[in-house]
């Protein structure tokens, strides 16, 4: 399972000097993000493009370093145990760069070395993989020139390949077509369903509806609200999650005003 705790990043400007010639200040992209994911289960981090969610899932997977606060994934700390934070883990960046002239299965097939299979271990590896995302007739192709649902699976597949406990998906549908997005879908609930504890990225309101069983809205790098679907629409007195939404990021934002003036 994923426990994170007031989790905070943020990054230098592009321009180190703001318009007035002074130092400008650092965007912060995640100021405090808490929140808890189970195995067997599947959470979704809803929030607008902009809203932090991205950084969250790359301090979760060890690719940047939280300033402050701390994170545990299967038992082990993001920040200090690197190495068996990586080997328990299976994410998918949003839009993540698979190697064009490789083909799909090379592609799975280098990553599963890079993650400690044998040769041998890779190789069966990669053909489960193959035959349960239906990947058959482009197993063999070279990727360049690939739709993105071509795309997402190889991408999905290089997640995958170590068979990992937790797994962290950023914007899996983005670009994808209806008939593709309901195969991933099934895909997720599958992994859920075998214990494994999914972690999924979304600005779509239906498509957390319909997914998640425990939702965490980020809005301006901040955690508004946790819960399970009907406990978020019962929080907010709302009947629909899009309402409810609403409701949450702009209780946040009063409360940052108050905040401020106090």
């Amino acid at each position: 399972m994923i426990i994170a705790r007031q989790l905070r990043k943020s990054f230098k400007p592009a321009s180190r000097l703001s318009g007035k010639g002074k130092r400008a200040k650092r965007i912060v992209a995640v100021d405090d993000v808490s929140f808890d994911a189970a195995d067997g289960s599947i959470t979704g981090l809803l929030g607008p493009n902009g809203a932090g969610k991205s950084t969250t899932l790359r301090m979760l997977a060890t690719l940047v370093s939280p300033e402050h606060g701390h994170a545990i994934i299967d038992g082990f700390d993001v920040q200090h145990d690197v190495l068996e934070v990586r080997q328990h883990l299976g994410f998918m960046p949003h839009n993540a760069g698979i190697y064009p002239r490789l083909t799909s299965r090379e592609n799975i097939h280098y990553y599963a070395r890079l993650c400690g299979l044998d040769n041998r271990q890779s190789q069966q590896r990669v053909g489960e993989l193959i035959e349960q995302l239906s990947m058959s007739d482009f197993a063999d192709r070279r990727t360049a020139g690939f739709s993105q649902g071509q795309k997402t699976k190889v991408a999905l597949a290089r997640a995958l390949v170590h068979q990992p406990q937790t797994i962290m998906l950023d914007e899996p549908t983005n670009g994808l077509d209806v008939m593709a997005t309901r195969g991933l879908r099934d895909i997720i609930r599958t992994l859920a369903a075998n214990g494994h504890c999914i972690v999924f990225s979304s600005h779509i309101m239906q498509e957390v509806a319909a997914l998640c069983d425990h939702i965490a809205i980020i809005s301006n790098g901040v955690i508004a609200m946790e819960d399970t679907l009907q406990g978020i629409l019962q929080r907010t007195a709302q009947t629909d999650l899009e309402d409810a939404f609403v409701v949450a990021t702009r209780s946040l934002q009063d409360n940052a005003l108050d905040t401020n003036r106090s």
